[in-house]
């Protein structure tokens, strides 16, 4: 089911409770902003989800709100996932959906990082 992106945050979202260790998950990366971790239904032979510590539901939430250190700080961690996975060349994709049109399942930001193939055209026109 899509959420949209507007209202409270959800505190018993998914990924919050990966936050504080309520579910596993296989982390790849963390540190003071971000974790990064394996997709459980990967769509790429690499496909990790970078997600702020922050409580943000989508990209213009956090946007609007979050500290420039912590945009810096998510921003950073989302490349140096990339380049930890060795994915800089070839190449990879970032995603990040938001609201129902784009069919955000999460209400928590999160970046979807692929790659490990040639991933095709963006969009199925």
């Amino acid at each position: 089911m899509a959420v949209a992106a507007t209202g409270d945050y959800d505190d018993n979202n998914i990924f919050a409770r990966i936050l504080r260790g309520e579910i596993p998950s296989q982390r790849v990366f963390e540190n003071d902003w971000a974790v990064a971790f394996h997709d459980i239904n990967p769509q790429a032979p690499v496909h990790v989800l970078v997600i702020p510590r922050g409580r943000w539901r989508s990209w213009a939430d956090f946007a609007a709100r979050a500290g420039e250190a912590e945009i810096a700080g998510f921003v950073r961690a989302v490349g140096q996932v990339a380049h930890d996975l060795g994915l800089e060349e070839p190449g990879y994709r970032l995603l990040a959906n938001a609201g129902l049109d784009a069919h955000q399942e999460v209400p928590h930001l999160h970046v979807h990082l692929f790659g490990g193939r040639p991933l095709g055209p963006m969009l199925a026109r």
